[in-house]
């Protein structure tokens, strides 16, 4: 028998003049568990289509892009930090109703998805973390460089702009996989399409030299995850060169009790891993939701 595919609606919504668009699950229960998919760099919600194709059918997945990504829509004067594209988010959640969900960050997904849980810990029932950091530890060398850089650090830009090149963009993809024929090349062909979209480079550069913001907000997160203690699953690609495998164990110093599994892959652990991590997304949700 051929398990259940998901049907997914996309649509828009608008949240403070930035029109949202957003991959909804159409589950087949109207009190199916919810999962917030909070999308990473340099991609956007089709990050998690096959993961909702997968699971959308047993869970509402919800995946919004945020400001400066995929098919949302900004105004010309929005201001790109990720304290702003947080509080859009957050609006994006409160629109939709979603008063109580677990949490899937990725990459920026967690500086965007900590500032929800800041605001409103009774919403999230669980979190999922893959490969979105919280630890000084869980940053690289080339992390810390990164983080480094502001506003005013001669040639900043430049180095910003050559991470959204289409070879940067794959790079990102391929980088600590163990089998690259695994990957397809729409995912990163994708990426590109958006990133060379009017604006959408000067909004890219912007945010990551507001990147130092959420490495300054770790010890709150911190003290979040001690005070709060969610229902946690990690699932990391040991091989990423930004945030490597001592940022998903230091999670564990503040949550002893998550569920950590590590894979033999990059950052996007899920392009390389889907048949391994659906299932442990799944068997979260339906323990943490009962």
């Amino acid at each position: 028998m051929i398990p259940p595919i998901a049907r997914t609606a996309h649509r828009h919504i608008d949240v403070d003049g930035v029109r949202v668009f957003y991959r909804e699950s159409l589950p087949e229960r109207p009190d199916a568990p919810v999962l917030l998919l909070l999308h990473g760099f340099p991609s956007a919600s089709h990050q998690f289509r096959r993961l909702i194709d997968v699971l959308g059918s047993r869970y509402r997945l919800v995946a919004p892009d945020y400001p400066g990504f995929g098919h949302t829509e900004a105004p010309s004067d929005f201001v790109y930090t990720f304290d702003r594209v947080a509080e859009v988010t957050r609006g994006f959640v409160e629109r939709l109703g979603l008063d109580r969900f677990v949490m899937y960050v990725f990459d920026y997904g967690a500086p965007v998805g900590f500032r929800l849980a800041e605001h409103h810990p009774e919403r999230i029932a669980g979190l999922i973390v893959q490969n979105g950091n919280a630890y000084e530890e869980g940053l690289s060398e080339a992390a810390r460089a990164f983080v480094a850089l502001r506003p005013d650090t001669p040639g900043a830009e430049d180095v910003v702009r050559g991470l959204m090149t289409l070879d940067g963009t794959r790079s990102q993809y391929q980088g600590g996989v163990a089998d690259p024929e695994l990957l397809t090349p729409d995912s990163w062909t994708l990426d590109q399409y958006f990133l060379d979209l009017p604006g959408r480079q000067k909004a890219q550069v912007a945010l990551a030299l507001d990147y130092h913001t959420n490495v300054e907000r770790y010890g709150r997160w911190q003290a979040w995850l001690r005070e709060h203690t969610p229902p946690t699953l990690i699932t990391w690609g040991g091989n990423d060169a930004f945030f490597p495998e001592p940022g998903a164990r230091a999670y564990l110093r503040d949550l002893p009790e998550a569920e950590l599994h590590v894979f033999d892959t990059g950052h996007f652990a899920l392009e390389e891993h889907l048949p391994e991590i659906a299932p442990l997304v799944a068997d979260f949700l339906d323990r943490v939701w009962h």
